[in-house]
């Protein structure tokens, strides 16, 4: 893949030899975005995880306290008064058979996906359509619940989900590059928080291998992954 001149100059800023505490990365990472619109900025993480071990997957969400700049479509596969709390509470599109049938034919003007428990006997069958997109309802991220109206805030409120691949990477957004660069560090925080929680008891060694943070069309910042405190400060204390 060729890059563009502007990818390359801003790569050159890039010190590869070293390892950026969060918010000098993010602050390098916003410097040398090379898009006219607003960029979104995106973390990296390689894990010392084996994903294809069922005790080692790496699976979770976090409500961003700054949200992520987006605001999410959500789709609501509910019937009755639930179906009238998902609407009330701000979902984009609600229904049950004759939405289903609609997915089912490749309807996706969506971006996450919630259900309540006696329809996931039918939403289960759209696992080869929301399945690979990442879109299909799961109890462990909240999105097969009764409750659906504060699974609706909790996603528009700026939850994101963010899942181990087969190659032990994850990947998921923190905002926005017009964010300010504290807003993105709590993110980050935020973010680096559950993924820490989330660290599977039988996974040996090293958890978190390598960081980087980048914007949409940027270079990606090598992240100290050791930096799991005191985000705000751009030098680490314990080497000052």
């Amino acid at each position: 893949m060729k890059r563009s001149k502007a990818l390359k100059a801003a790569d050159a800023q890039v010190d590869r030899e070293r390892l950026y505490a969060p918010l000098e990365a993010i602050r390098l990472a916003k410097a040398t975005s090379t898009t006219k619109f607003d960029g979104t900025v995106e973390v990296a993480m390689r894990l010392g995880v084996d994903p294809r071990k069922a005790d080692q997957m790496v699976r979770s969400t976090v409500i961003l306290p700054h949200g992520t700049g987006k605001t999410a479509r959500v789709l609501v596969f509910a019937t009755g008064d639930r179906a009238e709390a998902a609407r009330a509470a701000g979902a984009d599109i609600v229904g049950s058979d004759e939405l289903i049938d609609e997915v089912a034919k490749g309807r996706l003007d969506f971006d996450a996906v919630v259900a309540t428990p006696d329809l996931m006997g039918k939403v289960g069958r759209l696992g080869r359509v929301l399945g690979p997109r990442g879109l299909m309802p799961n109890p462990k991220t909240g999105t097969v619940t009764p409750d659906v109206a504060k699974a609706v805030n909790d996603i528009k409120g700026g939850k994101i989900e963010f899942r181990v691949d087969k190659h032990s990477n994850l990947h998921f957004i923190i905002g926005k590059a017009s964010f300010t660069d504290e807003q993105l560090v709590e993110n980050y925080a935020a973010a680096l928080d559950e993924v820490l929680r989330a660290k599977p008891s039988a996974a040996k060694g090293r958890y978190i291998k390598k960081t980087a943070i980048s914007t949409t069309i940027g270079p990606g910042i090598p992240v100290d992954p050791n930096r799991t405190r005191n985000l705000l400060v751009e030098e680490d204390p314990a080497a000052v």
